[in-house]
């Protein structure tokens, strides 16, 4: 079922040819759990990505997955402030909710709808050897939930809602790609051409590590988020576990801390990790802590500054998620109509 990451990069250039060609063609769905504040490993692995597809004139679709947030955990709480502080991100990146939508999951019934049908195309077995549910369920140390196991189905009917063709993936999410070009390819195939089957769209950016040289990830508290103030930013930096050691070296597997200071300043500057090791040389953690302090800092100076006069409107973010769900809406009404349609249940469309 799964397709290979090294085969998926071969077919980038073409892919992107495509993309600069006629841009028109392609919808891209894509998006993440509001679970925590957006840090810089979605600015730098995703967000930007975004951007650029927008400005090439690519229809690009984000869904703020507010439901699948209680996938793994026993609680919504924070998720209104999550999905705020997300669209406000959003913005000040430089996403325009003219040309880009963006919609909230729990807002967009007919989409959720598409999960019946789509379940009754895969089996229980093609569930399980997922390895995203795999990994999210032994992280969780809890029973395997229903709504877990059907992750990936979630998943397919977020991007074949609105025929979405184009999904940017890391490498550990492509198998979700395959699973819904397998939904949209059954369905195709028992009732009628109805979905497209999206292209997986995976890009150079390397894995983002935090501040303790592990993935940046809200759960590991490792992160800096976008919406940090300078003195939030140079608690966090300051707050990273190093070593004695003054001279600076990149190693991730033995100073992983060093080495996730290194890597971000090195982001941020446009640069290498070991080119601000040696910049750094024998001055110290302490030198290389407020050089990567600074770095940040200057780098996020102007998105800081634009978020700062967006949040200053405070109907923006409830009128971008407002149009955006409306037009999300009319899609997914559009969409499940005719599925209902193909399946013989054209009856329920009134």
């Amino acid at each position: 079922m799964t397709d290979s990451y090294a085969a998926t990069q071969e077919r980038m250039p073409e892919l992107e040819r495509r993309i600069t060609d006629d841009p028109g063609s392609f919808r891209v769905l894509t998006g993440e759990r509001p679970t925590g504040s957006l840090h810089l490993g979605h600015h730098f692995g995703t967000i930007r990505e975004r951007v650029r597809l927008q400005v090439l004139g690519v229809e690009t679709f984000i869904i703020l997955a507010d439901y699948q947030v209680i996938t793994d955990r026993d609680t919504a709480a924070n998720v209104a402030d999550h999905v705020r502080g997300a669209v406000l991100d959003y913005l000040a990146a430089g996403l325009d909710p003219d040309r880009t939508t963006i919609f909230t999951h729990s807002a967009v019934p007919a989409l959720n709808q598409l999960l019946l049908p789509f379940l009754s195309l895969v089996s229980e077995a093609e569930l399980h050897r997922n390895p995203t549910v795999k990994a999210e369920h032994a992280a969780s140390g809890r029973a395997l939930s229903g709504l877990l196991l059907t992750y990936p189905v979630h998943q397919a009917a977020d991007i074949l809602f609105c025929k979405g063709n184009l999904v940017p993936v890391g490498k550990d999410n492509l198998p979700h790609v395959e699973i819904t070009r397998t939904i949209a390819r059954r369905f195709n195939e028992r009732y009628g051409e109805v979905f497209p089957e999206p292209e997986a769209m995976v890009t150079e950016t390397p894995e983002i590590p935090g501040l303790d040289g592990r993935k940046m990830s809200k759960s590991y508290g490792n992160a800096i988020a976008l919406s940090m103030s300078e003195d939030e930013t140079a608690d966090a930096v300051r707050r990273t576990v190093t070593d004695s050691d003054r001279v600076i070296t990149y190693d991730p597997a033995g100073r992983p801390g060093v080495s996730g200071l290194l890597s971000t300043a090195a982001l941020c500057t446009g640069s290498t990790p070991e080119a601000v090791a040696e910049r750094i040389g024998d001055a110290g953690s302490g030198a290389l802590k407020a050089f990567t302090t600074d770095a940040v800092n200057a780098f996020l100076s102007g998105h800081r500054a634009r978020r700062a006069e967006l949040a200053a409107d405070p109907g923006l973010v409830d009128r971008v998620l407002r149009e955006g769900n409306a037009r999300a809406n009319a899609i997914a009404e559009a969409t499940l109509a005719e599925v209902r349609d193909r399946m013989g249940m054209g009856y329920a469309n009134g």
